[in-house]
């Protein structure tokens, strides 16, 4: 029973549209309105800026972060014999908070694509996995200023990196790793389609360093 309500606790913090809330609070637009409709970060640097970009990004990651700690609130799971438990409600309570972003009841169910509460998972689970996968992740986005294209190549590292050079023996885990890598793919079919036909947006992350040359 307590787990259950963890659960819901952790839908609430993922559902938290913090895209939605600032694009109406600070810009007075509601962001699923523009670019490509998403209330996520990536739509968010597009369309408002890096600035904006980032906040939304941070928030969205510490609500996976939040959810994940969560399982401590129970005693039960302070126990190192219990590691296998807590690890998989971890899991869980990382995957509700993402689904609650992708469908947040506080906007309607139009939220993100969950990449960035996803990311705060695996940085509270796996804090240097998840900092591998930021390696990645800006490697790509300062070489083709493609948000989604960072995304999509730091998921797909995510497996490698559990599954090869860490050899993590938690088998829900490496799974878990596996599943990522498939959602964010699956999640991205537009973006891909786009990036094959050149037509994905960039972020001006860089913009102004070009224009000094």
């Amino acid at each position: 029973m307590t787990e259950i309500l963890l659960l819901f606790c952790a839908y609430l913090i993922g559902s938290v549209p913090t895209a939605v809330w600032v694009s109406k609070g600070v810009f007075g637009m509601d962001i699923r309105e523009y670019g490509s409709g998403n209330a996520g970060a990536t739509n968010t640097f597009r369309v408002l800026g890096p600035k904006a970009g980032t906040f939304v990004m941070v928030v969205d990651m510490l609500k996976g972060v939040l959810a994940v700690r969560l399982a401590y609130l129970v005693s039960y799971y302070h126990d190192p014999e219990h590691l296998t438990q807590l690890v998989n409600l971890q899991i869980g309570l990382g995957l509700t908070a993402v689904v609650g972003h992708i469908f947040p009841i506080w906007a309607n169910f139009r939220g993100g694509k969950g990449i960035a509460t996803l990311f705060g998972l695996v940085l509270a689970i796996q804090p240097v996995v998840a900092l591998c996968c930021v390696g990645v992740f800006l490697m790509i986005l300062f070489l083709t200023r493609y948000v989604s294209l960072s995304s999509i190549i730091a998921s797909i590292a995510f497996p490698v990196l559990i599954l090869y050079i860490f050899n993590e023996p938690e088998i829900y885990y490496r799974i878990f790793a596996i599943a990522v890598a498939l959602m964010v793919v699956l999640t991205h079919q537009k973006n891909i389609t786009r990036l094959l036909k050149g037509n994905e947006s960039k972020v001006p992350l860089f913009r102004n360093r070009k224009e000094k040359h």
